[in-house]
C-alpha cells in the first residue's frame, strides 16, 4: 500500500492495483462520524432501566457475556441501534440526491412531499386494506413512486427544473397531508390511534424482524446510490455543464429519483415518517466539511448518527417515558428549518 501527494488536501491510495483519490478532510470527517456513531451506539446499549457496564456489552456482542446481558443486548437494544443507524443513512442519503438534483438546500424529501407521499401509501395499506408490516412497506414505497411521479410531470416543462419540483412538491404534499387526515378521522378509534402512533415516527417497536429485511433492502440501493455518486456531482454544475461532460441530465434525474424515493420510503415504512433528517444532514456535513456541494457519504454519515443521537435522546429526556424519535427529529429540526431560511433570506 502506498500513498501519493495529488495536491493540497488531497491523497491517492494505492493498495496493490487499486488506486483512490481521497480527500484528507473527509477522510477525517467520515472517521470521527464513525467515531461518534461507535461511541453513541455503546452508551444506547449500555444505559436504560437494565444499566450494563462497556465491559459486558462488548462481552455481550462477542458471545461470551451472561446470558441475561446479552438478552437485552442482543434482543432487546441492538436491532433499535442498528436500525437508527440504517435508516439515518438513507435518509441522509436521500436529502443529498434531492438537495443535488434540485440544487436547493430546500430540495428534501420532507419539504417536496415524497415522505408524505410514502405515507399516505402506508395508511392507505393499514387502515383501507389491514396490510400487515411487508405490505405497509410495499404500500410506502408505492406511495412515494406514485407522488414522485405526479410532482415529476406537473413540474416538467421542456426538462425539470429544480426550483419548480419544490413548489409542486409542497402543494402536492398539502394535498396529500389532508387526505391522510381524512383516512385517520374515518376510521375506527383504535386503527386512528395506531396510525397516530406510527406516523410520529418511533423506533420503539424494532426488532430483528423489521431490522433485517429492511438492511437487506437498504444495502443494494446504497450500492445504486454509490453509483450514481459522479453523475450528482455534475447535475449541481447544472444541466448544461452535465450534459457537455457527457451525461444524460434528464434520464440521470429519473434514476436519482427513484433511488431517493426508495430511500425515503424504506424508513416510512420501517419506522414511520421521520422529518428533517433529509433536510439537515446534508447541509451540516457541507458546511463542517467546507465543501462547495453535498456528499452522498458524509450526508449518510451524519444522517446516522443524527438519528442515533435523537433516538438516545427519545429514550432518555424524560424519565419513565420513551418519545417517538419523530418528536424529537421535528423539534430541533423546526430550529433548524427557521435558521435556514433567514439565512436564504438575508442573502436575497
Amino acid at each position: 500500500m502506498s500513498t501519493v501527494d495529488f495536491g493540497p488536501g488531497h491523497r491517492v491510495l494505492r493498495i496493490g492495483p487499486i488506486s483512490l483519490r481521497v480527500q484528507a478532510r473527509r477522510l477525517l470527517f467520515a472517521a470521527l462520524l464513525c467515531a461518534l456513531a461507535a461511541a453513541l451506539g455503546l452508551f444506547a446499549l449500555a444505559t436504560g432501566d437494565f444499566v450494563l457496564s462497556v465491559g459486558e456489552v462488548l462481552n455481550a456482542l462477542a458471545g461470551t457475556g451472561e446470558a441475561s446481558s446479552q438478552r437485552v443486548v442482543l434482543q432487546w437494544r441492538l436491532p433499535r441501534v442498528l436500525m437508527a443507524l440504517v435508516l439515518g443513512a438513507a435518509l441522509g442519503a436521500s436529502g443529498a440526491i434531492f438537495q443535488s438534483m434540485t440544487r436547493n438546500p430546500l430540495g428534501s424529501p420532507d419539504v417536496i412531499g415524497f415522505n408524505t407521499g410514502a405515507y399516505t401509501g402506508a395508511l392507505a395499506v393499514m387502515l383501507l386494506l389491514g396490510g400487515g408490516y411487508f405490505q405497509v412497506a410495499l404500500g410506502a414505497l408505492a406511495g412515494g413512486l406514485a407522488t414522485a411521479a405526479v410532482v415529476y410531470a406537473l413540474s416538467y416543462r421542456k426538462g425539470s427544473e429544480g426550483f419548480r419540483l419544490i413548489i409542486v412538491g409542497i402543494a402536492v404534499s398539502a394535498v396529500l397531508a389532508s387526505a391522510n387526515t381524512w383516512l385517520i378521522l374515518r376510521s375506527d378509534l383504535e386503527d386512528a390511534m395506531s396510525a397516530a402512533i406510527w406516523g410520529a415516527g418511533s423506533l420503539n417497536a424494532i426488532g430483528w424482524d423489521q431490522a433485517i429485511p429492511a438492511a437487506a433492502v437498504a444495502l443494494p440501493l446504497a450500492l445504486c446510490a454509490m453509483a450514481c455518486a459522479r453523475r450528482m456531482r455534475l447535475l449541481e454544475m447544472g444541466d448544461d455543464a452535465a450534459v457537455a461532460l457527457g451525461i444524460r441530465a434528464e434520464s440521470s434525474k429519473l434514476a436519482l429519483l427513484v433511488i431517493g424515493v426508495a430511500l425515503t420510503a424504506l424508513a416510512t415504512a420501517a419506522a414511520g415518517p421521520i422529518a428533517f433528517i433529509s433536510l439537515a444532514a446534508p447541509q451540516i456535513a457541507r458546511r463542517l466539511m467546507g465543501s462547495a456541494g453535498v456528499s452522498l457519504a458524509s450526508s449518510a454519515l451524519l444522517g446516522a448518527v443524527l438519528l442515533l443521537a435523537s433516538d438516545v435522546l427519545a429514550q432518555r429526556v424524560l424519565a419513565n417515558t420513551s418519545l417517538p424519535v419523530g418528536v424529537v427529529t421535528v423539534s430541533i429540526g423546526g430550529v433548524y428549518l427557521i435558521w435556514l431560511l433567514l439565512r436564504e433570506a438575508r442573502r436575497q
